[in-house]
């Protein structure tokens, strides 16, 4: 993932779509609940502005992307949540058009930054491909929840490579952010991409193994819907007990999904 290229004109492709989902909406289905308790259609849009110019400060002005880092120490346990209801108070025109402005000026400045670079974040240091990658892997997430809420079902596509490699590699850190030891050896997973493709990670004779579809795994990672409901397999108690507390998102642990009702 040296060359960022690829995952930068996924991002935008990925911003595209969702914005394609709100920019027709009338202001009252702004205001629409989605799956995250106490979250609008509006706040996930004004959540994803937020984190793009926290991801452009970081590439653009480590001091202050560092003071922002600080008022997140501040306040832990409320800091994401105030910046959404900030932003989620404003006119949806208005909020709408500086998702746009801030998605592509964090585009240029990921295009432009210098081979080799590595940025600020609440977690490690980021290259520009791995920052497109997890802008690109919240992008999808958080337009899955506003789909959600408007009742529609979005085609996947094979940009979803991006979140399933994000959701592969994080698995050492989603047994940490439980305080579990991550097992030493690594796991084979075979995911089928909406292409048709199979997409495959780690040794091919890896007794903990985890399949099935690449969607379904996109799903679990982003914590966007339960395992119950999933077409995927776990062979291996450690295989199993990762897909029980997978999160390719940085923080702490996620509340995730409830299993759905039959039926519904």
């Amino acid at each position: 993932m040296s060359d960022p290229t690829s995952v930068i004109d996924d991002l935008r492709e990925e911003s595209q779509e969702v914005d394609r989902l709100v920019a027709g909406l009338s202001p009252p289905r702004w205001s629409l609940a989605t799956p995250a308790p106490g979250w609008t259609v509006a706040h996930q849009i004004a959540h994803l502005a937020w984190t793009d110019r926290s991801a452009l400060l970081a590439v653009t002005d480590a001091d202050g992307f560092h003071a922002l880092v600080e008022k997140a120490l501040a306040a832990p346990g409320s800091f994401v949540d105030e910046g959404a209801e900030e932003g989620a108070g404003a006119p949806p025109g208005e909020l709408l058009a500086r998702w746009r402005a801030g998605r592509t000026a964090l585009e240029d400045a990921l295009r432009a930054a210098p081979p080799g670079a590595r940025f600020p974040w609440y977690g490690p240091p980021m290259s520009a491909a791995s920052m497109a990658t997890a802008r690109l892997m919240e992008t999808w997430a958080h337009g899955q929840d506003v789909a959600d809420a408007l009742g529609v079902v979005r085609p996947p596509t094979d940009r979803l490579r991006h979140v399933a490699w994000l959701g592969v590699r994080t698995r050492d850190f989603a047994y940490g952010v439980h305080g579990l030891t991550p097992p030493a050896d690594p796991f084979r997973v075979e995911l089928r991409a909406p292409s048709g493709d199979l997409w495959t990670y780690g040794p091919a004779d890896a007794p903990q193994r985890v399949t099935g579809s690449a969607l379904d795994f996109c799903l679990l990672v982003t914590q966007r819907a339960h395992r119950t409901g999933l077409a995927l397999r776990a062979d291996g108690p450690d295989a199993d007990r990762w897909l029980g507390i997978a999160q390719a998102f940085a923080g702490p642990p996620g509340r995730g999904r409830p299993p759905q009702e039959a039926g519904s």
